[in-house]
């Protein structure tokens, strides 16, 4: 499956679909924060994940609340998180549909739908994971229809560490 993915054609075009679909749907969830009246505000979301981590049963994990409490003053500062949530959602949705630094825009996305999951947020957020991780174990044909046909070459030469894929080595072999 992992070669199929790597490799095959049809995936390359079933995977540009998929990362096209998830970046429309990430960027318009990072617009809709960054154009509401008033500002996007995660107090809601820190303080309800606070509070349920101290739950009988609590949807979000005790680490996690400490983390959150810690970070953010007991969930009267999330100044860092009212920014950081809108651009981020919409910075990983411009990576996804344009193609650009793909993988770490998937990478990304589920770092945040973690963080969610970690809150006591379920909602999109499994679904998204599977999209994004099988673009991760599509590496780059899940980029090769988009700037990343591009860009990767480029960085590759400018950053050596980039340069690590297995053909690569083969190759250098």
């Amino acid at each position: 499956m992992i070669q199929f993915l790597r490799q095959n054609k049809i995936a390359m075009w079933l995977m540009t679909l998929i990362r096209i679909y998830i970046g429309y749907l990430w960027m318009m969830d990072g617009w809709e924060k960054l154009t509401t009246k008033g500002g996007f505000h995660a107090e809601g979301l820190i303080t309800g994940a606070l509070h349920q981590g101290t739950a009988v049963k609590p949807y979000s994990y005790p680490w996690f609340a400490h983390f959150l409490n810690a970070t953010t003053n007991g969930g009267h500062d999330a100044s860092f998180f009212n920014f950081l949530v809108p651009w981020g959602e919409f910075l990983v949705g411009l990576g996804l549909i344009f193609g650009t630094l793909t993988l770490a825009a998937a990478f990304f996305g589920i770092l945040m739908n973690f963080t969610y999951l970690l809150s006591g947020v379920v909602s999109v957020n499994p679904t998204y994971i599977v999209l994004q991780f099988l673009i991760l174990m599509a590496g780059f044909n899940a980029a090769k229809i988009g700037l990343d046909y591009w860009v990767t070459p480029f960085l590759r030469k400018i950053i050596p560490f980039l340069n690590n894929d297995i053909e690569t080595r083969k190759l250098a072999e």
